[in-house]
């Protein structure tokens, strides 16, 4: 018998009671609403069934961190024995001794091999993922943000449909299967399985469902898909192999939802960071950092680095390699609906929506910060909850939009960096949670693991007001 270590949603338990015994099934439930937990408890379900001892979890680099730190210790029940090992390329010795331990030795509990879905864009993941799989067959694979492989044509695409031929059990989670177009899934479905779609060949499936037109420029042809056909028919046969969770929909989840989306620092940043913690503490170590404000200015040049950008003693601003903005518009792809998009810093709200635009079109994006004339701030407002405009994200200052407007038609707001101010955090999370707001509200923040942005949030989570705990040795735990 499995016995739950958290208890389940009543929409998770549905779930889990129509898929866990399944060959494959999708999880196609909104961010925020447990998909994680629910794949979890499939986990434990099948090895307390003996069934499996292994699996392979294949996630996005800024997610597949939470599933071993957060995910699976949270919510896998304690009886099940387990060896968790988190990919790396890591050449060394003991990681590598680590790695052939998961793969190849004998274990009576579950091996768990968590893979960032960027590694199998190389020779050396792949390989990793498939000799797991081949050395422990009774295995599942699960891929979270399954859109990731929604590209057919991507080396990291084809490289994962391969694993399918080693699996026993397959799941896809995502919360927006369905990004572009309804060819997006045919690579996740095929995943699962070839009869899951009724199509083995994508032109098969296109031919069915897209409406195809043959184009030329420049003496080139080619054919374009100028509208879509059957769709009633396809969504019969996701039906038959998925469960769609709307987070308006589950009654019993809380208000507000907080969701931690981790985007490492590029080497770049990381020696750059080194380098202003060094000089920062030597300021401290001086007497320079006599005053809060001094401790707060080294504190905010720590988290601009985090965030991909500088500003240097002479006002001059330094771009720095980042994957922040890849891994927002990762988000972006993965949500539904409108979403306010909160950041500290202009440079930061300028870029990003260029970034935006560029993705999902000049309409799709409004900002909203210190520079915003005043005649169109309440029309960027109107405009944004107005539910048949285009406008779809509204990118924001929140000391300058946290307060006194009304955003209720986002059900999802992600925090690109936070302020160190507790009130502009609170006055910010209420725009979109407040009077007339009928939908459960999902707060994304993006995080640099072991960096200033960890000690920012969790000071918020606290309800620590951060700068009255900045002075003397405590201005040194902040720094270090």
């Amino acid at each position: 018998m499995y016995h739950f270590k958290t208890k389940p949603y009543a929409h998770q338990m549905t779930a889990l009671q129509e898929s866990c015994e399944a060959e494959y099934y999708a999880l196609f439930m909104d961010m925020g609403t447990g998909k994680s937990k629910v794949a979890i408890d499939t986990i434990g379900y099948l090895y307390s069934q003996q069934k499996i001892n292994a699996a392979l979890v294949i996630a996005p680099k800024g997610v597949y961190d939470n599933w071993v730190k957060g995910e699976i210790p949270t919510h896998l029940w304690d009886a099940v024995p387990r060896s968790v090992v988190r990919w790396t390329p890591s050449t060394s010795k003991k990681y590598q001794e680590e790695l052939r331990e998961l793969i190849k030795e004998p274990f009576t509990g579950m091996k768990i091999f968590v893979m960032n879905v960027e590694a199998f864009s190389t020779a050396r993941g792949t390989k990793a993922g498939a000799l797991f799989l081949q050395n422990n067959p009774n295995n599942i694979v699960i891929i979270d943000e399954s859109t990731t492989i929604k590209n057919r044509k991507a080396l990291r695409t084809k490289n994962i449909l391969q694993l399918r031929k080693f699996s026993k059990y397959r799941r896809i989670l995502t919360g927006s299967p369905v990004t572009k177009s309804p060819m997006d899934l045919f690579s996740q479905c095929m995943f699962l399985s070839e009869k899951a779609l009724g199509h083995k060949s994508y032109y098969s499936y296109q031919n069915r469902y897209a409406v195809v037109q043959n184009r030329q420029i420049k003496g080139r042809s080619f054919q374009e898909i100028v509208d879509y056909r059957r769709l009633p028919e396809l969504n019969g046969k996701l039906d038959q192999f998925s469960n769609r969770v709307l987070k308006e929909e589950c009654l019993d989840l809380p208000a507000k939802v907080y969701v931690k989306r981790e985007v490492p620092l590029t080497d770049e940043q990381s020696k750059l960071y080194a380098q202003m913690k060094k000089l920062a503490l030597a300021k401290l170590d001086n007497g320079e950092l006599a005053t809060t404000q001094s401790v707060l200015t080294q504190l905010m040049r720590l988290q601009q680095i985090c965030c991909g950008h500088l500003v240097d003693d002479d006002g001059n601003l330094n771009t720095i390699k980042s994957s922040r903005t890849t891994e927002l518009l990762n988000v972006c792809e993965e949500i539904s609906g409108k979403a306010i998009i909160w950041c500290t810093y202009t440079h930061d709200i300028k870029d990003i929506e260029r970034q935006l635009q560029t993705r999902f079109g000049q309409d799709a994006v409004a900002t909203y910060y210190g520079d915003t004339h005043q005649d169109i701030r309440q029309e960027t407002v109107d405009k944004f909850q107005d539910p048949d405009d285009p406008l779809r994200f509204f990118v924001g200052q929140p000391k300058t939009g946290g307060y006194g407007i009304t955003l209720t038609a986002a059900k999802t707001v992600i925090y690109y960096s936070n302020s160190y101010d507790l009130e502009i955090r609170w006055q910010s999370e209420d725009r979109a949670h407040r009077i007339s707001q009928d939908q459960k509200v999902t707060y994304i923040d993006f995080v640099a693991p072991d960096t200033i942005d960890e000690k920012i949030l969790k000071a918020l989570k606290e309800k620590i007001h951060l700068a009255g705990q900045v002075m003397g040795e405590d201005a040194r735990q902040w720094l270090i």
